[in-house]
């Protein structure tokens, strides 16, 4: 009967080292994968400006991670707005916000409306009009009839065409009436189908009708002139020229805009319907957004018509809405409807079918979840209680970005250079197992932080280049620790192999201490700091860990293995645990064959 095959004493190294470099390999391959070979920089090496707001408000209760994201949606859509590319918005602790606007955009503009409290408004609408449409290409057709787009209204001079109803009309998407007499905004009325001269009317043209020669039909009429001749609703005298060039197809035009709260305004929508946005000449403040006192996305459950917003006022913010939806009720569209304005661009601008008493009123439509969540969002930040402080604001030029990277580089290569001077020199050939640990944690190190930038958003800034620095000591010194267990061994006169195996429980004890308490330090660095210092806390705390796996998935695997080789095993001079060079003892087996009189008259 075969004995089955006994386990080696010394474990199975190959299997530790094969596991990590196939972990290694493999996110090594995932990075290149992804394209995302280069981790992402922070502000202080890319240059650009970052920004520190501390949230205060007389309610603690106010300092909650909801109303902190919903302060941190509306500073992003504001930044954003102005142009800034691929800026960073978000929280840091309890009540910390970081803006990071990188070079290239608008910094200084969106320095000085960062952290500014927001401005929700309910404005009266009083002219609706599309903006940025172009005219499309004559049909070379005789006819200058014309259908509208989706919240067209006719063109001057046209009449309704009775004969053919189906040229150009068609239902648009209008949100129901709720039980509290406020509508979701839908799309404008259609625009009703017109002939000239008894011809058949073309669609595709938003041209005014023409009731003449051929050639009218050839004349591209601007984007002003078809916004012009899809205005609905009548534009004050005041705003007529704003509003006639208005062109909210542009970023910075959408947020540039800006007016009294007293006074009539002109504003752009903050998304676009149907293919174009909407410019809008709005009425004098009517509600305060801080007199809103809750807003939440809920489902409409009675009718199961989908998800709803309610709203619900403080007493002065009731009575308000209740006296000027009693004014909009009787209003033909647009003017029945309100706009909800935030920050001078309109969220929304549902219709009014009656006056809506007591307080609260439910917004209703096509929403999906986060349409409405998003609406409630934008409501909801209207009653909260927070100012934010420019606690820090930080500004470094693409070129002192780029100096500061490259000091941190060779920062960094000159601690590689001399860890691995000293381990050659001092260990002799136990230095190159240290130098191949560093290269498998550094490429460790190099690969999971370059996947982190485009995960979650990590950012190596000039701190976490630093920690990294200090992560190519804290990696030779677990070296050192097991290295030194081993001499210490040898030096007793174990051969070794077993000084291998005999030496590891001691130093595992220590390095595993010596990685707690670091990635304890950076722990609670990370959790208590905000801004740069955690950029240092997190990778002190990655490489930490990053530490115990490479030396126990590869570093004591190793030397396992290069116990067995002859160089190692038999002392070599340039081995680096040459007996005789170490001073160790020879093996004291004659002691075992002494008498127990002769050892009783030696201890005696």
């Amino acid at each position: 009967m075969a004995t089955p095959k006994s386990r080696p004493r010394d474990g199975y190294p190959g299997r530790a080292l094969a596991l990590i470099l196939v972990v290694t390999v493999g996110l090594v391959a995932l990075m290149f994968g992804t394209g995302t070979t280069k981790p992402r920089l922070g502000i202080d090496l890319a240059g650009g400006t970052s920004i520190t707001l501390t949230a205060k408000s007389t309610d603690p209760k106010a300092l909650s991670k909801s109303n902190m994201d919903i302060a941190v949606s509306i500073i992003e859509r504001r930044v954003n707005g102005m142009g800034v590319s691929e800026a960073e918005v978000q929280t840091q602790g309890s009540d910390t916000i970081i803006v990071n606007i990188p070079k290239g955009g608008d910094r200084q503009n969106a320095a000085d409306q960062v952290g500014t409290t927001a401005k929700l408004f309910f404005r009266p609408v009083l002219a609706v009009a599309p903006s940025g449409i172009s005219a499309p290409a004559p049909t070379g057709t005789p006819s200058a009839g014309a259908t509208g787009t989706p919240g067209a209204t006719p063109a001057a001079g046209a009449t309704p065409s009775a004969a053919a109803p189906s040229a150009g009309a068609s239902a648009t998407k209008q949100g129901r009436a709720a039980s509290e007499a406020l509508a979701a905004e839908g799309a404008t009325p259609t625009a009703a189908t017109g002939a000239a001269s008894g011809a058949p009317a073309a669609t595709g043209s938003a041209a005014p009708a023409a009731t003449g020669a051929p050639s009218a039909a050839a004349t591209q009429p601007s984007a002003a002139d078809i916004s012009a001749a899809m205005t609905q609703g009548t534009v004050p005298p005041e705003l007529a020229a704003a509003f006639a060039a208005l062109d909210c197809s542009k970023p910075e035009v959408r947020a540039a805009q800006t007016g009294a709260e007293d006074k009539a305004v002109v504003a752009c929508s903050q998304k676009a319907e149907n293919g174009y946005y909407e410019k809008l000449a709005l009425g004098p403040v009517a509600v305060k957004g801080a007199d809103v006192s809750k807003a939440q996305a809920t489902i409409d459950t009675q009718t199961g018509a989908g998800w709803q917003v309610q709203l619900q006022f403080n007493g002065t913010g009731a009575d308000a809405f209740s006296k000027v939806t009693g004014q909009l009720a009787t209003q033909a569209p647009p003017t029945n409807q309100f706009a909800i304005e935030l920050d001078n661009q309109v969220v929304s601008h549902p219709q009014v079918n009656g006056p809506i008493p007591g307080g609260s009123a439910v917004i209703t439509g096509r929403f999906s979840q986060a349409e409405a969540q998003d609406l409630a969002n934008v409501l909801s930040y209207g009653a909260l209680p927070l100012e934010f402080s420019k606690s820090d604001i930080t500004t470094v030029s693409p070129a002192l970005g780029s100096d500061q990277l490259k000091a941190g580089l060779v920062a960094g290569l000159i601690g590689m250079v001399l860890v691995v001077a000293y381990s050659l020199i001092y260990y002799r050939g136990l230095g190159l197992v240290s130098i191949a640990g560093l290269l498998v944690s550094a490429a460790l190190t190099y690969s999971i932080m370059s996947l982190l930038g485009n995960a979650i958003g990590f950012a190596l800034n000039l701190p976490a280049v630093c920690g990294a620095i200090v992560a190519i000591g804290i990696t030779a010194d677990s070296f050192i620790v097991y290295f030194e267990r081993i001499r210490d061994e040898v030096r007793e006169g174990a051969p070794l192999r077993p000084a291998v195996q005999r030496a590891w429980p001691r130093a595992r004890r220590t390095i595993l201490v010596s990685d707690f308490v670091s990635f304890l330090c950076a722990a609670v660095l990370y959790v208590v700091s905000v801004g740069k210092v955690q950029g240092f806390a997190f990778t002190l705390g990655l490489t930490t860990a990053l530490d115990v796996v490479v030396i126990f998935l590869f570093t004591k695997p190793l030397i396992t293995l290069l116990a067995r080789r002859r160089f190692f095993l038999n002392g070599h001079p340039w081995s680096g645990l040459d007996p005789k060079r170490l001073g160790a003892r020879p093996p004291l087996r004659s002691s075992r064959r002494r008498s127990p009189s002769s050892a009783a008259v030696k201890e005696a």
